[in-house]
């Protein structure tokens, strides 16, 4: 029970880089999901609401458009990490394989 101890961290308690981290993560998914559905809603729906559900059309629309959506952000997820490899190696063979601490 930390609170009996005032403010002293448990031992092995919370990294804050790992906080910093995990809030970071969560701000890019809120991002993306919010990216994802202004997206999505101005292509596939329409502005006049006639109907309290999605018709069929806007359904399969609504579908089709976050799989692309999705797809997109693996693509581009996976480039960035391979160029950011790239770049490591490259900054590493120029170090002589070292890293500055």
């Amino acid at each position: 029970m930390s609170f009996l101890r005032g403010n002293a961290p448990a031992p092995g308690g919370v990294n804050a880089d790992k906080i910093e981290m995990a809030v970071t993560e969560l701000d890019t998914v809120t991002d993306f999901f919010n990216r994802m559905v202004s997206s999505c809603h101005a292509k596939c729906i329409s502005t006049r609401y006639a109907e309290p559900d999605l018709n069929k059309g806007e359904s399969v629309c609504i579908d089709r458009c976050v799989a692309k959506f999705n797809e997109v952000q693996k693509k581009v997820g996976e480039k960035l990490q391979s160029r950011g490899a790239a770049n490591a190696a490259a900054g590493n063979a120029a170090t002589g394989g070292f890293t500055s601490l």
